[in-house]
């Protein structure tokens, strides 16, 4: 469990980092999100951050794990319809 909560720990961190680095970002959002990619980085900021909070805690650990595999087929299928 402590890897599960350090893991959500630098998730979360990467959400943040949406916020005060969005530039950053730019690069790796662009291909899944080609149209109003700014805004796509603070929303995929928003969710990353949650839910690496939902893995730091054992109550909502579960449904942050669902969450995190749902998320990833999300953002995969978004970088492969848009190749």
């Amino acid at each position: 469990m402590a890897l599960l909560r350090f893991a959500g720990l630098a998730l979360a961190a990467t959400g943040a980092a949406h916020f005060a680095a969005p530039k950053a970002f730019e690069p790796i959002s662009k291909l899944p999100f080609p149209n109003d990619t700014q805004a796509w980085i603070k929303r995929n900021g928003a969710t990353e951050l949650a839910l690496g909070l939902a893995l730091t805690t054992d109550r909502t650990r579960k449904a942050g794990l669902v969450g995190v595999a749902a998320y990833t087929l999300w953002l995969g299928a978004r970088t492969a319809y848009n190749r």
